[in-house]
């Protein structure tokens, strides 16, 4: 697939404080991407950046080839779906997803024939006439979504449009909003700040903190192969702890040395590891390098969640089978479950 938006060297500072430090960010056609990262990262900006509605302080934007710093929002072939999802409240479901065509002068029957693709499209075929104030939030949603889509844009742009549901209305429109990008083969750039969010929907993960791309990859790369301690921290829950690269595929974790598959690290190198906890296994104390005391365990539905407190390190573990609260158990992990990763700030 070919790119559609590429920043080159964005940078935007407010009041003196940068906000994007200089970054470059390929974006192909037909693809669904998320920036993934907290509050205040920058994942927002540069989706404002993309729509027009900001303009970098350095760096150029370009879309489909062309630069397009300077070209407003309306003349882009971009749309947006804003967390509030300002529908216009005068008008009913049909008007409000009619409203671009009507601003445009499109003829009647081609408004009516767009505006009925879009109702079956997000499943509120029958609700033209309904008062968009009478609709619940996953249907005021959809209203959104089909009048964004309606004009046909090349790209779509959500900024955290689920964040104001509830719990299942958001796995339900989680799936949707998959379901209508396939259908319609257009790029989604989606934010978030929901790592489950981003795993579940995204062909491509941008994870961002403090102005800087972190990572880029897809969904299983991100989750299984993070770069770094705050990807690994930030998708899902991780145990990261201190190790001593000693050579290739050899690595100490609390003073004892583990069979790994990293390599190229060098010689006695201290390293970021990290474990996740289901792959972690709890056996016999007697039979494994590592034990220690069970301090908690927590019932959490599909898995039990048990913290282990061993050599100076509380080991966070989830399994299907719950150890005895006060018991000295043993940790086990294979030596693919190890991820090594440079320190911060460590060059490769």
């Amino acid at each position: 697939m070919q790119n559609i938006i590429s920043l080159k060297d964005v940078s935007v500072n407010f009041d003196g404080e940068p906000i994007l430090n200089g970054i470059n960010l390929d974006i192909k056609d037909k693809e669904f991407v998320t920036f993934l990262g907290p509050s205040g990262c920058g994942k927002t900006t540069t989706l404002r950046i993309i729509g027009g509605f900001l303009t970098p302080d350095s760096g150029t934007v370009s879309f489909e080839g062309k630069v397009i710093n300077n070209i407003p929002p309306h003349k882009r072939n971009v749309n947006t779906v804003f967390q509030r999802y300002a529908l216009f409240p005068h008008l009913n479901v049909y008007e409000n997803i009619a409203f671009g065509l009507r601003v445009k002068k499109e003829p009647e029957a081609e408004i009516h024939k767009k505006v009925e693709e879009m109702l079956e499209l997000v499943n509120l075929r029958g609700f033209e006439k309904r008062s968009v104030n009478r609709l619940s939030g996953g249907q005021q949603q959809r209203v959104a979504i089909a009048r964004a889509l309606v004009n046909k844009p090349k790209v779509l742009l959500l900024d955290e449009p689920l964040g104001a549901l509830d719990l299942k209305l958001r796995k339900e429109m989680q799936t949707e909003l998959k379901r209508i990008q396939q259908q319609l083969e257009i790029t989604f750039i989606y934010v978030t700040h929901d790592q489950e969010e981003a795993l579940t929907m995204s062909d491509t993960v941008v994870v961002m903190n403090k102005g800087d791309i972190q990572q880029i990859g897809t969904p299983v790369d991100i989750y299984n192969e993070p770069i770094n301690a705050f990807v690994a921290d930030f998708i899902g829950e991780s145990n990261i702890l201190d190790g001593i690269m000693h050579r290739d595929y050899l690595v100490e974790i609390c003073g004892r040395e583990f069979e790994c598959v990293d390599k190229d690290f060098g010689t006695d190198t201290p390293v970021d590891v990290v474990i996740r906890p289901e792959d972690i296994k709890l056996i016999d104390a007697n039979e494994a390098k590592i034990s220690g005391v069970v301090e908690s365990v927590t019932f959490k539905g599909v898995h039990y969640e048990m913290v282990i407190e061993a050599y100076d390190f509380s080991w966070l573990v989830h399994s299907t089978k719950a150890a005895e609260l006060g018991s000295v158990v043993g940790i086990s992990f294979d030596p693919y479950d190890i991820h090594i990763m440079r320190k911060m700030g460590k060059k490769s």
